[in-house]
Formats: C-alpha cells, structure tokens, sequence
C-alpha cells in the first residue's frame, strides 16, 4: 500500500463514507431548530432536542464503540449508520407529534451515532499505512472544514423545498455513508478473550486524551462567541463571521503544511501555540491581536489532532481502537460543551484562560511522560 495518498483510491473511498457520516451531525442544529419553529412555532424545542441528541451520542460513544471492537467496524458502521438513518426518518415522519415524544425518538439517532467517529478512524488503520497516517488526518481535517461550514448551509438550502426535507436529506446522507464503508476485514476485528487493558492503561491515554479535550474547550471559546469578541471592540454584528473566517482558513493552512510535512509532529509546540493564542485572546489587544490570536490557534488546530489521533493509534490495543478512539471524541466533545458553557457565565477575558490551563496541563504531561507518550510504535500497535 507504499503509494500517493492522492492516488490512494481505498483512502478516498474512506474519506467521502466518513464526511457523509459526519453530515447529519453538522445539519442537526438548524435542521432541529426550523422543523420545530414550523411545527410548534418555537425554536426551543429544536434546542431540547439538539441538546437531548448530543448527550444520548456521548452516552453511547464508549459502550457502542466496545461492541464496534467486537463485531469489527466494517461490519458494524453500516448497521449504526442505517439505524441512525432511520431514526431521523422516524423524526421526520413524527414531526407532529407530543415534545416528549420527540425527545425520546430522537435518542435513537443520538445513541446511534456515537461511536461512528471512532470506528471510522479505526479503519483508517486498515486504510492507508502509517508513513501516509499523518498526512491522511491532515487532508480529513481540511475537508471536515468545509463539511461544517456546507452542513448549515445544505440545510438553509433544502428547507425552501419543505421543512423535513433536511431530515431526509440526513437519513439519505446515513444510508451513502454505509454503502462506501471499506469493506476489507482489519487484523483488529476479532477480539481476543481476556485482553480488555484500555481501563488498565488509561494513565498512559491521559495526555493525548488532554490533547483532545483542550482542542474543544478553546475553540468553543471562538466559535460560540465571535459576536461578543467583536461587539468587545466596538465593531458591528456583521463583523463576527470574520473571525469564524480566519479560524478556519488559518484551520485549513495548518493542515495543509502538516500533511505537506507528511510528519507526526511534537504536540508541544502546538500545544504551545494554543497557550500564547489563548493569552492573547485574552489580553484584549485589538483588531490585530484578535485576528492573530484566532489565526495561531487556528493554524495549531488541525496538526494538534492529526498529532494527537496518529499517537492514540500508537497507544491503543487493535481490538480496542474503536472504544479509544470514540473515548476520545468524546471528550473532546466534552471540552467544546464546557468552554460554551464558560463563555455564558464568565467574563469573556476570562473564557480563553480555561483552554490556556488545559493546554498548559496537557503540555506538563507530555513533558513527564515524553517516552510513553510520543517515542516509538507500541507492541499492540
């Protein structure tokens, strides 16, 4: 498989089943939000249910993801994407009814999808070798950026043909990404008795676990607050998506440079990045130190998780990548739903300094433990 990334049909294969399954993920914030406006003619249910859907996905990532390990991801994504598919169909088909009966069908889908993160990254294991690994990551980082930002605007797009036609368009996306699951069998499908060691080893997960959670706890401190980080400045409402603009161009830059590299990289210096970003955000220090800021936090992004994911794969036993890896999406998701939850109860400046601790934290362990945590291929990889 010594071979082009850019030629690699089966990695690209694995890249379009995977932004097919992150779509609806993306969608489901206004998609929630315009359906329950129409049928109840309130936006907060759509909240509820976003809310009720995120915390059923986090419920279900680690426990889903055990039995991904023992079914083997190839054989069990389709089965998870088809049930998620179905459960937005379900929702689409029930628009009308009860909110408590909403709530509860759209738990299904929650459940359901929490663990498709984390499977799909255990193919790509089983995709491309490891020389190609890193720049793998880095070229599904930049197109998980435009999967983000095209995802709200798909649905703004189909709801002028009918308000559950992004449902649909959801459950459809679900039903593609089944289909174009790499099919080829990984040497991690089969589970072997008496080898559950990721408890066991969680210690030495902690700082790549770190590595995932500061990601989330300080771009939410950007993405959630473009509004007040400009209005700070004097600047009008219309200001705000230029720093969501920045954050991900400079995104996109960083991955690029890190996939062009083709190298794992020291997490350090990203995690770097992320202190002298996060401090500057903090400062206050105008138009300039704002976008400067955003763009070296930004250009830190995507090598920290090409970084962070290539290391976790070094660390985690075969038969126990998708729990680990869908562990780690959690917590990242973790990390993203504290630092929202900080920058609407605390001071702005203050927000960006829980993300300049964590980096911090994440940084003093990976000192502490340099050999366990970034030295050679483990024995279970």
């Amino acid at each position: 498989m010594n071979m082009s990334l850019f030629t690699h049909r089966a990695y690209w294969r694995w890249s379009a089943g995977v932004q097919f399954a992150r779509l609806p993920a993306t969608m489901a914030p206004l998609a929630f939000t315009l359906l329950t406006t129409a049928t109840t003619g309130s936006y907060r249910l759509g909240g509820v249910l976003m809310s009720v859907y995120v915390v059923a996905e986090m419920a279900g990532a680690v426990p889903v993801g055990r039995l991904l390990d023992r079914v083997g991801p190839a054989r069990g994504l389709p089965v998870l994407l088809l049930l998620t598919g179905a459960g937005f169909a379900v929702l689409a088909l029930a628009a009308d009814a009860p909110a408590p009966v909403l709530v509860a069908l759209v738990l299904l889908p929650g459940a359901a999808a929490g663990a498709l993160s984390g499977g799909f990254r255990t193919l790509l294991a089983d995709t491309v070798d490891d020389d190609l690994l890193p720049r793998a990551i880095s070229v599904d980082a930049m197109l998980l950026e435009g999967v983000l930002i095209g995802g709200p605007a798909l649905v703004a797009l189909l709801d002028l043909a009918g308000t559950f036609v992004p449902l649909a368009a959801m459950a459809l996306a679900c039903v593609a990404a089944a289909v174009l699951v790499p099919r080829r069998a990984g040497a991690h499908d089969r589970v072997e008795s008496g080898d559950d060691v990721l408890p066991a080893r969680l210690v030495t997960y902690l700082p790549w676990l770190g590595c995932a959670f500061t990601v989330g706890l300080l771009l939410s401190t950007i993405e959630v607050a473009p509004l007040p980080l400009v209005q700070r400045l004097g600047a009008p409402e219309t200001a705000a998506p230029i720093v969501i603009a920045v954050l991900s161009g400079a995104s996109i830059a960083g991955s690029a440079l890190y996939a062009w590299r083709g190298k794992t990289g020291d997490a350090r210096w990203f995690l770097g990045g992320f202190v002298v970003g996060g401090l500057a955000l903090a400062a206050d220090l105008g138009w300039a130190g704002l976008l400067a800021s955003v763009a070296v936090i930004g250009a830190c992004t995507g090598p920290l998780v090409a970084t962070t994911s290539v290391n976790l794969q070094r660390l985690l036993p075969k038969n126990r990548r998708s729990a680990g890896f869908s562990l780690s999406f959690t917590v990242q998701a973790c990390g993203f739903g504290l630092g929202s939850l900080a920058v609407g109860v605390l001071p702005l400046w203050l927000a960006p300094l829980f993300g300049v601790f964590a980096a911090a934290i994440a940084g003093g362990m990976l000192v502490a433990k340099p050999a366990r945590a970034i030295g050679t291929m483990s024995v279970t990889s």
